[in-house]
């Protein structure tokens, strides 16, 4: 079975070191409030991995949701620098295209990794989003529709994914058919802006959301392969 999803921290050129003293404390206080949680049994013993300061560029925080092969994917995604949305028109621009840069670079290296599992496009102005996301299970792909819309607060607001055929199929959904990402991913994204785009939405967001919702969802005969469903 394949995973999806990914992040690690390394250190790469240009580093930038100069975050400053505060950000550290901020940082600190992040792992020590974790490690409590730990210890309360508040997060489940598979995911208690700790938080390491980054040590990429741009002292990117990891989340503990992430596994080491989510990590190391992750760290390979190039992190965005232009703090701008839709509404930024020239600035938007930019944006858009340092977005195209690292989801190529992602679908690219999950390619390479034998991981290949999305595919997006967008409309001209780049504030609709819409494509197909795949899952392998029991070596049988399971592919979906899926879609979502830049917000007009990007990329300070995440964006909400939507697989609307799946919609009331599980409890880790919205109305309309919009993933349920707010426990684990959009804190971890408000730590991150503006540094973090639409390939970390998949890597972080999407990608782990399908690897736990979509056996489940198998087990319960809530979803069925097209080949079952033509037998």
């Amino acid at each position: 079975m394949r995973r999806t999803g990914g992040t690690e921290s390394r250190e790469t050129k240009g580093a930038e070191t100069d975050e400053g003293f505060g950000w550290g404390m901020k940082m600190l206080s992040a792992e020590v409030h974790l490690q409590k949680m730990c210890n309360r049994n508040f997060i489940p013993q598979n995911v208690r991995s700790h938080i390491l300061p980054s040590k990429n560029t741009e002292q990117v925080v990891l989340s503990a949701m992430a596994d080491d092969a989510t990590r190391r994917a992750v760290s390979e995604i190039p992190l965005l620098k232009t703090n701008s949305g839709p509404r930024d028109k020239e600035l938007w621009v930019q944006r858009l295209r340092e977005e195209y840069l690292a989801l190529i670079k992602y679908v690219e290296n999950n390619k390479t990794a034998d991981n290949d599992w999305f595919r997006l496009e967008s409309n001209k102005e780049g504030t609709r989003w819409f494509g197909k996301c795949w899952y392998i299970h029991d070596l049988l792909k399971y592919e979906f529709d899926m879609e979502f819309d830049i917000p007009v607060t990007y990329p300070s607001t995440a964006p909400e994914v939507a697989i609307p055929e799946l919609d009331g199929k599980t409890a880790k959904m919205y109305r309309g058919g919009k993933i349920c990402l707010t426990d684990h991913f959009k804190p971890l994204w408000a730590r991150n802006v503006p540094k973090f785009g639409l390939a970390h939405l998949m890597a972080l967001g999407l990608g782990p959301w399908l690897a736990v919702e979509i056996p489940d969802l198998i087990s319960k005969g809530l979803i069925t392969h097209r080949e079952q469903q033509g037998s």
